[in-house]
């Protein structure tokens, strides 16, 4: 249920983010809904090998360079999806994908302190 929860949040965010960014474009909300589930399948399939293939890198960096691998998914997904979900470069790719990772950290934060309470 979270998982999908996580995807329904992750399309909300990228319909604001096209709404209130210019290189960022998304044709409908059910193409952001399979950009969200895309994005999800590349972080449970692709994420770990590319995660463990920089591992020295992400080490020197002290982990900062997997905002970098989030960009990459990110990217990934721009490919898949075609001209239904677009981000233009890949700059501003791994700037969405640090805002994302920010809000969805809130969010999931938000999430867990209401479950404790119960």
């Amino acid at each position: 249920m979270r998982w999908l929860i996580g995807i329904l949040i992750n399309a909300v965010l990228f319909i604001a983010f096209a709404g209130y960014f210019e290189g960022f474009h998304v044709s409908s909300f059910g193409a952001a809904v399979v950009a969200s589930l895309v994005l999800s399948i590349l972080n449970i399939l692709v994420r770990p090998l590319l995660i463990l293939l920089t591992l020295p890198i992400t080490l020197l960096t002290l982990g900062l360079f997997l905002l970098v691998i989030n960009g990459i998914t990110l990217s990934m997904t721009d490919a898949i999806m075609g001209s239904k979900f677009e981000i233009d470069g890949f700059g501003f790719t791994t700037l969405i994908a640090v805002i994302m990772a920010i809000i969805n950290m809130i969010i999931q934060k938000t999430i867990l302190d209401s479950d404790r309470s119960k």
